[in-house]
């Protein structure tokens, strides 16, 4: 049966995908980025009465809620696993040769990688808010007004230029001591990191720790993304005096 499971995933990893997924572009379609405000405009009279502290204090505020209800939301038993549209499923590949698996027996081993690639994303996500309180603490004056008269994820995006590298590079060796113990994730990163030397898989997907990484960071940025629209959206409903003063004025 183990030979069964190489054949499968040797053939299918070799076959060249159609076209390479975008995963940063799939983010944004997911949070419904809008554009902010074209260059050289002005901001709106609200925002100038605004002092740079005000600003400063309340930007800061905002991420670091959104940061801290991402990580307490993501990083327990079950925060990715447990919740359907969090779930982080199998790579591509797997799941074009899941039905086949499952039928010679093999739906166990599918269903035990699935389970230790969630684990291991809620194993990884608390290593993420040092480094997210640390870029808010490091946010200028100029950033701050920057955010706040920009798109409707601003400041998420202001996150993920500044943590994105690190956190990768904490998450890897996390995720990795978690899915290498299934013998699937083993014979998987065997034979699609031989593919992604030839370009024929997507690098992201080269391994499964390299594949759960990036699931695991886009859908922090994700949940980040959606609390800092909720703030902008409806500021009067934010709960907090200098959230309703700072983001109502941009209203």
């Amino acid at each position: 049966m183990k030979h069964g499971i190489v054949f499968f995933i040797a053939g299918l990893v070799l076959v060249p995908p159609a076209l390479a997924f975008d995963w940063n572009k799939a983010l944004e379609d997911a949070m419904g980025k809008t554009s902010g405000q074209p260059a050289g405009t002005a901001a709106s009279p609200g925002v100038d009465a605004l002092s740079n502290a005000d600003i400063n204090a309340g930007l800061k505020e905002a991420l670091t809620r959104g940061a801290d209800s991402a990580v307490a939301q993501l990083g327990v038993k079950d925060g990715f696993y447990g919740n359907p549209a969090l779930k982080i499923p199998l790579p591509k590949n797997l799941q074009k040769i899941d039905k086949t698996m499952r039928m010679f027996g093999m739906g166990s081993q599918a269903d035990e990688l699935v389970l230790a690639m969630n684990r291991a994303a809620e194993a990884a996500v608390p290593e993420a808010k040092t480094l997210l309180v640390g870029a808010v603490k490091a946010m200028t004056l100029d950033d701050a007004r920057g955010i706040l008269t920009g798109g409707s994820t601003s400041a998420t995006d202001f996150f993920r230029s500044k943590t994105e590298t690190q956190l990768t590079e904490r998450f890897g060796p996390i995720v990795k001591a978690v899915t290498d113990k299934t013998s699937l994730a083993q014979q998987y990163n065997r034979y699609a990191g031989q593919a992604a030397q030839f370009d024929l898989i997507d690098k992201n997907q080269a391994s499964v720790e390299q594949y759960v990484t990036r699931q695991s960071l886009d859908r922090l940025y994700r949940l980040i993304g959606e609390k800092e629209q909720a703030i902008r959206a409806s500021p009067m409903q934010a709960g907090s005096d200098l959230l309703r003063q700072v983001f109502g004025a941009v209203k």
